[in-house]
């Protein structure tokens, strides 16, 4: 795979609505090559995948070169404006820098991009257990009573699916579970400081297409002032809903929607602000969730 190429297809790409337009006709054949798709991949599948694998190699890029490239191409949802221009002057204003400078940034960006795309392999198949993605998925925390009820449908990319391999990350370690339906619990420790990792096990083998639906409990010890999921899979909805109460609604929410992870927890970071009911309750709905940024609430540490 030649960078210099790959580099004028990503230059392609960038350009009008990026990867939240039609992208059939302007992913080339170098990137589609790097991202594994498909011959008969339809507009969903190719930009789910193309958005996967730029989202992956940007990783290993510099914080304000990932920023760039995320925006330049549409990957980032407070960045979907429908002209390159106006996503450059978002993250201009997200990095405090001026649009000529970041236009370069995005150009920096690009090359290492292509350069790491044509040293790395395409990502491997996944696992049987791995092969499947998320149509919907609800939570509903209760703040008094700290419990977090999570509801899941997935569907079967491949045959054979027969475990789901999940996380969940808390201030102090590993929750309480009752798993109400849809599988047996798989502990899988602590993958960080803060990160519990688990899975379920499934009754039986799904078929390709096949949904399957879940239902966990989780009480945990503590809760920071948010709540959001960062999909490590496609997932097509979310809904959350957060009862703080009457007597103890926050100032201040904010709805997050596809932000950095790094900016959940950041004091200087907001998101979009959103009202609470007359029944101290918040309610989100958010659609085509991209895997790797976070959706949810933040609300106001004072509560």
């Amino acid at each position: 795979m030649k960078p210099a190429e790959l580099v004028q297809e990503l230059k392609t790409l960038r350009k009008g609505r990026g990867l939240a337009g039609r992208v059939e006709d302007r992913v080339g054949p170098l990137l589609r090559s790097a991202c594994s798709v498909a011959d008969g991949d339809g507009m969903v599948a190719i930009r789910e995948k193309v958005s996967d694998r730029l989202s992956a190699l940007a990783a290993d890029l510099p914080e304000d070169l990932r920023v760039a490239a995320l925006a330049a191409f549409a990957i980032c949802a407070e960045a979907r404006q429908p002209l390159y221009q106006e996503r450059v002057r978002w993250a201009a204003q997200r990095l405090d820098r001026d649009p000529r400078t970041v236009r370069r940034r995005v150009d920096e960006a690009i090359d290492l991009l292509a350069e790491l795309a044509a040293s790395s392999s395409p990502p491997p198949a996944a696992s049987a257990g791995e092969h499947w993605h998320t149509s919907s998925l609800s939570i509903a925390l209760v703040l008094d009573e700290l419990l977090v009820l999570e509801r899941r449908r997935i569907v079967a990319d491949q045959e054979g699916v027969r475990s789901l391999d999940l996380a969940v990350s808390l201030p102090d370690g590993r929750p309480s579970v009752t798993v109400l339906y849809g599988g047996t619990l798989v502990d899988r420790g602590m993958e960080t400081s803060s990160r519990w990792g688990y899975g379920l096990e499934l009754p039986r083998p799904l078929s390709r297409g096949e949904p399957w639906e879940t239902a966990i409990l989780f009480r945990p010890p503590s809760l920071r002032p948010y709540m959001v999921t960062v999909p490590r899979h496609p997932c097509d909805s979310f809904d959350l809903r957060v009862r703080f109460g009457q007597g103890s609604r926050p100032p201040e929410v904010w709805a997050l929607e596809g932000a950095f992870q790094r900016d959940v927890s950041d004091p200087g970071y907001r998101g979009r602000p959103h009202a609470v009911d007359s029944s101290g309750e918040l309610h989100l709905r958010f659609r085509g969730l991209m895997p790797g940024l976070a959706y949810g609430a933040r609300w106001d540490e004072q509560s």
